[in-house]
């Protein structure tokens, strides 16, 4: 189940986000999506998971039957009144629908779910009540019910503690040896450096693609970051 991305290009305000990108993602590779700020890389992931759906281009092999999405936390609403439980089993959403309450095995699953983040007693919990590692916690146990070959992650990272860090990086360690392809993105040069694999260095377009090591060299880390400063002040509507 591999991903196939051909000449996509994704803009707003006649101003390219992405721009002519192509690239082959293998099924159970763990791939970071780096670059600067501005360079594009939650409005790919957004495209990839279907959120962001006029662009140019095209996306091969990417269902929604086929995917597990954690958005960045500010585009949660805390102070909705929803328990940490509740939210964890939205992540059945597509076997439930509107009206069926949980069966016994999905009610395993959402428990086995929380044991695993570590999260065992705060099922009555409201999400507005949580820290931000608890509340990360929550997203992961959501992604881990759906149990999706892909697995799409936007800066899973942010704001929390060491140890929902070492936690959170080994749910994506098993996720990475069952052969599930994990994309995230993220900020952290340093982590990627030492946990993912495979690496894209974007800066609206492609700057480098491949075998960590390879793509994150000061060198190209320079032209990225000089790259999307041009397009912020110059870029246009891109017709080829």
């Amino acid at each position: 189940m591999s991903v196939r991305i051909n000449n996509l290009t994704i803009s707003y305000d006649h101003r390219p986000a992405v721009h002519h990108l192509d690239m082959l993602i293998n099924q159970g590779d763990w791939l970071a999506i780096v670059g600067p700020n501005g360079a594009g890389k939650s409005t790919l992931l957004n495209a990839l998971a279907g959120v962001v759906t006029e662009y140019e281009g095209d996306i091969e092999g990417l269902y929604p039957e086929s995917i597990a999405y954690l958005p960045q936390q500010s585009q949660l609403d805390k102070s909705f009144p929803i328990t940490v439980y509740d939210l964890v089993s939205t992540g059945l959403w597509n076997e439930l629908g509107f009206s069926r309450g949980l069966n016994a095995n999905q009610h395993n699953k959402c428990e086995e779910a929380l044991e695993a983040v570590g999260l065992h007693g705060f099922e009555n919990r409201l999400i507005g009540s949580l820290s931000s590692g608890q509340l990360q916690r929550s997203l992961f146990a959501r992604v881990l019910i759906q149990d999706q070959h892909i697995i799409l992650l936007d800066e899973p990272f942010n704001a929390i503690d060491t140890k929902t860090l070492i936690d959170l990086t080994s749910i994506i360690k098993k996720w990475h040896e069952n052969n599930r392809t994990v994309i995230m993105v993220t900020h952290d040069l340093d982590y990627v450096r030492e946990h993912c694999p495979k690496s894209l260095l974007l800066a609206r377009e492609c700057i480098d693609f491949g075998v960590t090591k390879s793509v994150l060299t000061e060198k190209n880390l320079r032209h990225a970051r000089a790259l999307s400063e041009a397009f912020d002040t110059h870029a246009v509507w891109c017709a080829g």
